[in-house]
């Protein structure tokens, strides 16, 4: 990777599991009423046909891990579980009286915070309570986040048994000098453990978390995690950048600072060496981050093109329709999203007043789903095109003068009136979906709201 273009594309910028982003969402013009219109249509569109999905946001973590930019409370006290999971239960009764018809579950994944963080028989409470008021489609797929620390054989039974076939565990790094920065110490033998056991019960893809750029990490320390990872042979993993963003509220990144992070040239090359090490093991690149088994869904999406991405990251599928359920949590009716309230008390509040949750949110305008298909495009796929007159905005001269330039460096070419990223520009897939940003490029930001692209 040429330094030259590392220093000059290494700027803040979206990771893009939205667009608009929600910096840019226009909160003034977003009602709780528009979002509710937007979803009765759009279940209305889809509901049959493909079904929705649901995110579930668990918020609670027995201690703080100083990487994590999540919403979540710090707490040991395991009464927090049973009012939580009885207010979320209440949050989806609201969401099933709104919807004109049963709904049909195609994605269900339970993000946190730290999910097993929840005792097995209350997640058992969870997903019965969900599935009593909806219907599931023939290729649902179930997951959730284990914490190899606290993840036991019973949690993977019991949610195994409620139709869950893929876990996901948050590795970051294996290296004893990284954990104690970052607050996570987490010894090989309990990721082995866990892992092991999901197999033996039966999950059928299993996924590791890898984080490179971590304070004080180096580029030995990202191959040992790797070359551990490969004794396990997880079916997919996530490569991702550390995101610095300590000025965000609630955020633990301040028992460290910058000086104690990789440089940005530092930090691809650790990026390209794990990208290596993990292609010789036999991993295919999936989209941004991501890297998969031949046998994964995920690689299987990739070569269909079915690959989508929302607030959940990567998925083997796409739904018109994403709701997300919890704190924080994050919904997406394909012409609008809505986030909900970040505080436990004032969530608890709403949904005892039989009110959604919701506090502020955006309704796409025709220009925002035009390019948020064109951005989609370009992180599923690497590629997009305006040849159909549907793809059309009116700000495409500007955003072919800002790609003519990636050109000129080798991320991308022009194909037909469209562009294709090339092997040299993939590591730069968020620089190339910014350019056309429209919002972005009309008002850059004053304040830092975003982490940086390499």
């Amino acid at each position: 990777m040429c330094n030259s273009l590392v220093s000059k594309y290494n700027v803040a910028g979206p990771r893009y599991t939205s667009y608009p982003t929600v910096p840019y969402w226009d909160n003034a013009s977003f009602s709780l009423k528009k979002w509710k219109e937007s979803l009765i249509q759009s279940f209305n569109e889809s509901n049959e046909s493909e079904g929705l999905s649901l995110y579930i946001h668990l918020p609670f973590c027995e201690s703080l891990c100083t990487f994590c930019g999540c919403n979540k409370r710090i707490t040991k006290r395991h009464d927090v579980e049973k009012p939580y999971i009885n207010a979320v239960l209440k949050e989806w009764s609201l969401y099933c009286e709104l919807l004109p018809g049963r709904p049909k579950i195609k994605e269900l994944h339970i993000g946190g915070g730290t999910p097993t963080f929840f005792s097995s028989e209350h997640l058992e409470l969870l997903i019965k309570g969900i599935l009593k008021t909806a219907n599931l489609a023939d290729d649902y797929e179930f997951s959730f986040e284990g914490h190899p620390n606290n993840t036991t054989r019973e949690h993977l039974q019991t949610l195994f048994n409620l139709g869950f076939s893929r876990v996901s565990f948050g590795v970051q790094d294996y290296n004893e000098s990284v954990q104690k920065a970052i607050h996570r110490i987490q010894p090989f033998e309990n990721v082995k453990q866990a892992t092991l056991m999901a197999r033996e019960i039966g999950y059928t893809s299993v996924g590791h978390d890898i984080i490179f750029g971590l304070p004080f990490q180096t580029e030995d320390h990202v191959a040992k995690t790797i070359e551990l990872t490969k004794a396990l042979m997880p079916d997919r993993i996530a490569f991702y950048s550390y995101a610095h963003v300590p000025w965000l509220k609630g955020n633990g990144q301040r028992g460290y600072d910058e000086n104690n992070l990789p440089s940005g040239e530092s930090k691809r090359v650790q990026y390209e060496l794990g990208k290596k090490l993990l292609s010789q093991a036999g991993y295919h690149e999936v989209g941004m981050d991501h890297f998969a088994l031949k046998s994964d869904t995920l690689y299987k999406a990739m070569l269909s093109k079915s690959l989508h991405r929302n607030f959940m990251g990567y998925t083997a599928s796409k739904t018109q329709a994403m709701i997300g359920l919890g704190v924080s949590s994050i919904s997406d009716s394909w012409y609008g999203f809505s986030q909900n309230v970040k505080g436990i008390e004032d969530y608890y509040h709403l949904v005892d007043q039989q009110i959604i949750p919701v506090y502020r949110g955006h309704i796409l305008n025709t220009e925002d789903l035009i390019i948020r298909q064109h951005i989609l495009n370009l992180m599923c796929q690497f590629e997009t095109s305006w040849a159909n007159d549907s793809l059309y905005i009116d700000d495409l001269e500007d955003v072919v003068i800002k790609l003519k330039e990636m050109e000129l460096d080798g991320l991308i070419t022009f194909e037909n009136d469209g562009i294709k990223i090339t092997t040299k520009g993939q590591p730069f897939v968020r620089n190339v979906s910014m350019a056309f940003d429209v919002l972005l490029q009309r008002k850059q930001p004053e304040t830092r709201l975003f982490s940086m692209t390499i």
